[in-house]
């Protein structure tokens, strides 16, 4: 896990303390994270061909017309707006975990 879009970024280059870090299944992005425009993180984990290909499921406060179209606009999976409760929280990373690691069909990337 990433605290940060700098921490984002070396754990999915493989870069620093992340050199031997797992190859994520499912990317769970906030859109408010620190030290790091996330939209522009976003456009670039989608934009690397050995990075597109994972699903990014935008998780983010604002239910604004205009934030989800951005996040759709740069190749989103999909945006969850986040539940003002824990457990609601947890009720939605739960069922987003279900449908992208269980129920939709992967693809991994090409050599």
């Amino acid at each position: 896990m990433a605290v940060d879009g700098e921490q984002a970024l070396s754990f999915l280059h493989n870069q620093g303390p992340y050199l031997n870090a797992p190859r994520p299944s499912l990317i769970f992005l906030d859109f408010n994270l620190p030290k790091f425009d996330s939209k522009d993180l976003l456009q670039q984990i989608k934009s690397n061909p050995s990075l597109r290909l994972i699903p990014v499921a935008v998780l983010t406060t604002s239910t604004a017309d205009r934030d989800v179209r951005e996040a759709y606009q740069r190749f989103a999976n999909c945006y969850l707006a986040k539940a003002p409760d824990l457990d609601g929280f947890f009720r939605v990373l739960q069922s987003a975990a279900h449908f992208w690691l269980d129920v939709a069909a992967s693809a991994t990337p090409e050599d």
